[in-house]
């Protein structure tokens, strides 16, 4: 995450670039949707836990301001 007051060495700043939002789905139910503000850190912790009743594939989805999206899929079997 930029907030955009960064400068590079060369003294042109940084683009501003935050993340937005965080979803998170286990075989396709919301399990966790996190809205961001900009007063959230440059690089935030987020824990979560939730219980698996079955297997199944949790996804989970950052997306910035812009839109632009970045995804981890985690396959979870069964006990």
């Amino acid at each position: 995450m930029e907030t955009g007051l960064r400068k590079r060495s060369s003294g042109e700043l940084i683009p501003r670039r935050i993340i937005d939002r965080f979803d998170c789905n286990f075989n396709g139910t919301p399990v966790l949707s996190w809205r961001l503000d900009t007063a959230v850190s440059i690089n935030p912790y987020l824990e979560s836990r939730f219980r698996a009743s079955q297997a199944g594939e949790l996804k989970m989805m950052w997306i910035d301001e812009a839109g632009d999206r970045l995804e981890a899929i985690e396959i979870i079997e069964t006990i």
